[in-house]
C-alpha cells in the first residue's frame, strides 16, 4: 500500500454497523480508531451522574469546563476514559443511550469534542465514526462512507449488544427508541445527521461484518492506488 495515511470518515445512524466496521477496518489498516459517539456518551454519563438535565445548556456548559474525555487503545480494545476513569461499559447503559442525543446536540459539547477529534486526525492514519464526521469534523476526509440499514436489523443488533452486557429489552421498545433517535439526530440544529454529498453509501441490512469491512478496505486500497499515480 501507499505510505500515505488517510483520514477515513464513517457516518450513519444508530446500530447501522459503523462502530464494528470502523474498529475492524482500523485494525486491518494499522490506523487509529476513533468512536466519536463514545466521546459524546462519556459526556452524557457525566451529565446524568451530576443530576443535570440534558437540555440544561448552562448546566452542561459548566460541567464541560472540568470534563476530559480520552480514547485509549489497549489490547486491541478501545477504552473510553472520563476524567481518568474507564467508563467503556458504563456509557452503554440504556439511560445514556436515551439521553445522548440531547446532550450531543448542544453546541458547547460538540465544539469541545470536534476540537479533540480534529487533533486526533491531524496527521492522518485514522478511521473516525459518528454522525457528522464527513460533513463537519473532516469535510475534506480522503474517503467518506455512510452506512445505513433497515430499522429491524438495527434493533436486533442493539438488542444483541445490550444482551451481551446483561440488559434485556423488547425488540419493539428498541425499534421505537431507534426511530426517535433518528428523528432527533436528523432534525437537530447543530451538526445534524446527514450523508455527505461525496460519501459512499453502504446498506448493511443483509451484509456480514466481514463484507462491510471488505467494502471499506477495498475502497481504501483503490484510493491509495490512485494517489500513487498522481
Amino acid at each position: 500500500m501507499n505510505k500515505r495515511r488517510l483520514v477515513i470518515a464513517i457516518d450513519g445512524p444508530a446500530a447501522s454497523g459503523k462502530s464494528t466496521t470502523a474498529r475492524l477496518v482500523a485494525q486491518r489498516l494499522g490506523y487509529l480508531h476513533v468512536d466519536t459517539g463514545a466521546m459524546y456518551r462519556a459526556v452524557t454519563l457525566k451529565v446524568l451522574g451530576a443530576g443535570v438535565a440534558p437540555e440544561n445548556r448552562d448546566g452542561v456548559r459548566a460541567l464541560m469546563a472540568t470534563t476530559h474525555v480520552a480514547l485509549e487503545g489497549q489490547g486491541g480494545r478501545l477504552r473510553v476514559m472520563l476524567d481518568g476513569e474507564d467508563v467503556s461499559e458504563a456509557i452503554r447503559h440504556p439511560d445514556v443511550t436515551r439521553a445522548v442525543s440531547a446532550v450531543s446536540s448542544l453546541r458547547e459539547v460538540r465544539s469541545a469534542m470536534v476540537r479533540e477529534q480534529r487533533a486526533l486526525g491531524k496527521d492522518g492514519g485514522i478511521v473516525l465514526e459518528g454522525r457528522d464526521i464527513g460533513t463537519v469534523v473532516f469535510p475534506d476526509a480522503d474517503l467518506k462512507f455512510f452506512m445505513v440499514a433497515g430499522i429491524e436489523p438495527r434493533a436486533l443488533r442493539r438488542q444483541q449488544e445490550l444482551a451481551s452486557n446483561g440488559t434485556q429489552l423488547p425488540l419493539e421498545t428498541l425499534v421505537r427508541e431507534i426511530q426517535e433517535r433518528d428523528a432527533r439526530d436528523s432534525g437537530r440544529e447543530e451538526s445534524p445527521l446527514r450523508r455527505a454529498d461525496d460519501a459512499i453509501t453502504i446498506d448493511t441490512s443483509e451484509m456480514t461484518i466481514e463484507a462491510q469491512v471488505e467494502s471499506v478496505v477495498g475502497a481504501v486500497r483503490k484510493k491509495l492506488e490512485e494517489l500513487k499515480e498522481e
